[in-house]
């Protein structure tokens, strides 16, 4: 397909570009006396961290300066208009993001004409704010020019261009921070955290305010990965960044996707990110803000601690993805858990498909998530099939809200229902009505149930219709090491199937496994705060599918075979 055919901003050879040392992103085209208008501010300014006070032409690699010209400079060449309105680069920890955008900030305040206009440069943290205002600030101090361009006012953390009174100011991330204003530009430094923002969604919306007014309004995301699973706002404009730059999103996005990492196959191969030879691919600034033997020697003697400490290393130095197949000290079968995806797979198609169902059920306090997994065994195949469904009180949502947004997405996914102690609880009833009503639970040992404060659980299985023998108490830990062990194989040997839930890829990220006597386990103590309650339901499920029963009343698999024991 030639490039004129390609959607707006596609750049499907990004690999190759990151490989030949390009950078990663479509080409924009430019007002070009506009560029090199950009371009000579930016490159006069001086680093004021660093000993020599280098100009941004010496110490900046080009790598910024396509970006810079991309936000300030971009134009149809048809209508003379503005096309690049979003940007989104993700690129290592250590390549100087932070002063670069705050050259970025300053040279777009010196550029716009329009007077008393407002900019924003927004931090997710105060410490990461009083960083990129100390650039921006110590950079003017450094230019007695810049001193009589700009006006600093330290108390306020914000710089006005005395010509226009137009302001830049520096705040941290917050749900007011944009109340009533319409910024030109705003530039998000570290966008990733913001996934752990419960409001960040709804911040975002009001800043994309301005975009839509005749004035405009630009937003530029730099960030490195995530060092957990991408959650709420930073999930949403990841996915997005990577449509766009893969030609799949619509004919003529505003977001410029820049994104420094490795294909989604080789962020899964341990052994080729774990060659250092490969680390220059994605490191831009290599030379200049990032030395080469020091990374190795950072890597060596604090990334390689342990397992966690490496997955967080990754994450940050090199823009792995954690979660599904990244999962460090995690569950082994987490490594195969996409390719076992069936988007197909609902409850209503599992139900149709098995002639056997069974149950896992982890219920948990006002802090937990209730877990309810359902495998049934398919018919001719004798596939498994799996589904499975959380529960939360509202209460977590402010007890945790560094996980809030995660799971406001998983109930809009319909993976999660967030219900008080009543809702959760005639949840699970009807729930386990329509699958009693199905036919397809074994006479005995249909529930698997962790005994342990699950008195409301037990109440609800009884109104569900379960009987007493249907219920299987099944304590954590040994009694469910089988199923570690039986999942990863028939994950491995695609004979395991679900439903591609996000909610599940966020769980089996969470899990943690610890070696126990001659087994394995995962557990909630293990896994510390974070919420694993569906996979202890989904393994309680594994251990009475594994029993090999039949559906109650129904014949055995035995005389399904045409064969009948004696």
């Amino acid at each position: 397909m030639r490039s004129t055919d390609l959607p707006r901003f596609a750049c499907p050879d990004w690999w190759d570009r990151i490989r030949a040392g390009l950078t990663p992103m479509a080409t924009v085209p430019l007002n070009e006396a506009r560029a090199a208008k950009a371009r000579a501010f930016f490159d006069r300014l001086r680093l004021p961290d660093v000993p020599g006070t280098p100009t941004l032409a010496e110490a900046c690699g080009d790598w910024f300066r396509d970006i810079l010209c991309a936000v300030l400079a971009s134009e149809d060449p048809a209508t003379k208009t503005r096309i690049v309105w979003e940007l989104l680069c993700m690129v290592p920890k250590k390549s100087s993001k932070t002063t670069y955008v705050a050259g970025l900030a300053l040279t777009a305040l010196w550029m716009e004409e329009a007077p008393n206009r407002q900019m924003l440069l927004v931090a997710p943290s105060q410490n990461i704010s009083e960083r990129c205002f100390g650039q921006a600030q110590g950079m003017i101090r450094l230019d007695p020019r810049l001193q009589a361009i700009f006006k600093v006012q330290d108390h306020l953390k914000s710089i006005t261009r005395r010509k226009t009174g137009t302001a830049l100011d520096v705040k941290t991330f917050d749900t007011t921070i944009v109340t009533g204003e319409i910024p030109v530009l705003t530039i998000i430094d570290e966008v990733h955290e913001l996934g752990k923002k419960a409001k960040a969604a709804a911040v975002m919306q009001q800043i994309r305010g301005g975009g839509i007014t005749m004035q405009g309004g630009q937003v530029l995301m730099i960030t490195t990965q995530s060092d957990e699973p991408p959650t709420g706002i930073w999930r949403t404009e990841l996915q997005k960044a990577r449509a766009i730059r893969d030609g799949k999103s619509g004919a003529t996005p505003i977001l410029l996707p820049v994104l420094y990492e490795y294909p989604a196959e080789l962020q899964r191969d341990e052994t080729y990110w774990r060659d250092h030879e490969h680390w220059p691919l994605l490191l831009p600034n290599l030379g200049r803000s990032i030395d080469m033997q020091r990374l190795l020697a950072d890597y060596e003697n604090n990334g390689r601690v342990n397992a966690e400490a490496e997955r967080i290393w990754a994450s940050q130095h090199l823009n792995i993805e954690i979660g599904v197949g990244l999962s460090g000290d995690g569950w082994c079968g987490a490594a195969f858990w996409e390719q076992a995806s069936d988007d197909t797979l609902t409850l209503d198609s599992l139900i149709a498909r098995s002639e056997v169902i069974t149950i896992g059920i982890d219920g948990g306090g006002l802090d937990d998530l209730m877990g309810i997994a359902v495998i049934g065994r398919e018919r001719e195949t004798r596939n498994w099939l799996a589904w499975a469904h959380a529960f939360a009180d509202p209460k977590v949502l402010e007890r945790r809200k560094d996980i809030a947004p995660a799971l406001q997405e998983f109930s809009e996914e319909d993976s999660l229902t967030i219900a008080d102690t009543a809702g959760r609880s005639a949840g699970l009833v009807a729930l386990l009505r329509r699958l009693v009503d199905t036919g397809l639970l074994p006479a005995r040992d249909a529930v698997g149930v962790d005994p342990n404060n699950a008195a409301a659980v037990f109440e609800a299985l009884a109104e569900g219709g379960v009987t007493a023998d249907q219920i299987k108490r099944l304590l954590q830990g040994p009694a469910l090491a089988p199923a570690l062990y039986g999942l990863e194989l028939k994950l491995d040997d695609g004979t395991f199937k679900h439903g591609g839930q996000r909610m599940m890829n966020w769980v089996l990220g969470n899990a943690k496994v610890e070696p126990r006597g001659n087994h394995l386990m995962v557990t909630k103590q293990i896994s510390g705060r974070a919420k694993i309650d569906p996979l202890i339901a989904l393994f309680e499920a594994t251990i009475l599918l594994s029993w090999n029963p039949t559906a109650a009343g129904g014949p055995s698999v035995y005389e399904t075979r045409g064969m009948v024991m004696v």
